[in-house]
């Protein structure tokens, strides 16, 4: 079967979650006391936020470069691409727990790691999805296996830092949250800027 309408309902997921993010930030009960205060105190909310926003949105750039290569889908394909919605779903919960960990000065090793699996899994369905999309010849005709090979590797390098940033984040959270913005800035910056020169 064809691409379209799966693409069409990871769009729509892509879209919803993204906007959800949002939702969590909103201002505390005593903010009467001073607004300009509780606004400036809800930082950690709004750096969770923006966080995800790229988060989600590289997640979503690299789900529509995946797409230019994959042609076709059967059932499997699509039970696959339901489990990476559902994990990219998940992220606005561990999102806010991040934001009340750093709000209440606790917590934030754990809040790190349960952020940063959510993410793993996410990693993880995305290289499901791809090598069983070239097992199952759901890809264009004209890939060769060196860009296959290539490609395997791009793939892994998401949930391979991922895997990293928890571990950092054990010890080290605001470490590992400053990888999981580098990874973003390296996934969203430097790929257009590669095919700028390329073109």
């Amino acid at each position: 079967m064809k691409t379209d309408r799966l693409e069409y309902f990871s769009d729509a997921v892509f879209a919803i979650v993204i906007t959800l993010l949002i939702i969590d930030v909103h201002l505390p009960a005593n903010w009467t006391s001073g607004l300009g205060n509780a606004l400036v105190a809800l930082w950690p909310s709004y750096l969770a936020y923006a966080v995800s926003f790229f988060v989600i949105g590289a997640i979503w750039i690299n789900h529509h470069g995946m797409f230019q290569l994959i042609v076709r889908a059967d059932n499997s394909f699509l039970l696959l691409n339901v489990l990476q919605l559902m994990a990219i779903a998940f992220i606005p919960f561990p999102t806010a727990v991040l934001a009340e960990s750093i709000h209440v000065g606790s917590g934030m090793s754990t809040a790190i790691v349960f952020y940063g699996g959510t993410l793993v899994s996410v990693g993880v369905t995305v290289n499901l999805m791809w090598r069983y999309a070239v097992r199952a010849g759901l890809v264009r005709d004209d890939i060769t296996p060196a860009k296959v090979k290539l490609l395997n590797r791009r793939f892994l390098l998401g949930p391979a830092a991922y895997v990293v940033a928890v571990a950092v984040g054990l010890a080290f959270p605001w470490a590992a949250l400053a990888i999981f913005v580098g990874i973003n800035v390296y996934f969203l910056w430097p790929r257009w800027k590669r095919k700028a020169r390329s073109e």
